[in-house]
């Protein structure tokens, strides 16, 4: 199961509003600005130690190499990235209706966890699962964690009765 995380006010945040790992080491952190919200590196440990695939999908247009880059420095790989360009190019195309920023299930990503209420409003409207991380939150990778695995039942149960049905059906 994918799950993608958008990095602005999710993953990286202000260190004057949160509680922020601990920057990386000069020079890096002049090459490295952004701030990881306290718990992101054991969060995408534990959800890879989980069997869950991490991805970032962000409207930023930060290149693949230097989000990858970044998180190396912490020890954190990800599974793939999808970043503004890549949207822009594989979901929106030369479609002349604007699509929304963000269309997790396009990559067949199971849960998204964004801050931004059109996001979230888009996945009702588009039948994508989200997760709003929007304020300073102490318990905020307890409660990624916890839906990650509700929706991994979810979807090993509609699976299971899937694959019921087919073998009635033979």
């Amino acid at each position: 199961m994918k799950i993608s995380f958008d990095l602005d006010d999710v993953l990286f945040v202000s260190p004057k509003d949160y509680e922020t790992e601990p920057p990386l080491r000069f020079p890096l952190s002049r090459l490295f600005p952004e701030r990881l919200r306290k718990g992101t590196v054991q969060l995408i440990h534990d959800l890879q130690a989980e069997g869950f695939e991490v991805w970032v999908y962000t409207s930023s247009f930060r290149a693949d190499v230097y989000i990858r880059s970044l998180f190396r420095h912490y020890g954190v790989s990800f599974d793939g990235i999808i970043n503004g360009a890549r949207h822009k190019k594989e979901i929106q195309g030369n479609n002349p209706k604007p699509l929304p920023q963000k269309m997790p299930h396009q990559y067949h990503i199971s849960l998204h966890i964004d801050d931004e209420d059109a996001v979230h409003a888009n996945g009702k409207v588009y039948g994508f699962r989200t997760l709003k991380v929007f304020e300073p939150d102490p318990e905020w990778a307890d409660k990624v964690m916890a839906e990650a695995k509700r929706i991994r039942d979810l979807e090993e149960r509609a699976a299971e009765i899937r694959k019921q049905k087919r073998e009635e059906q033979a």
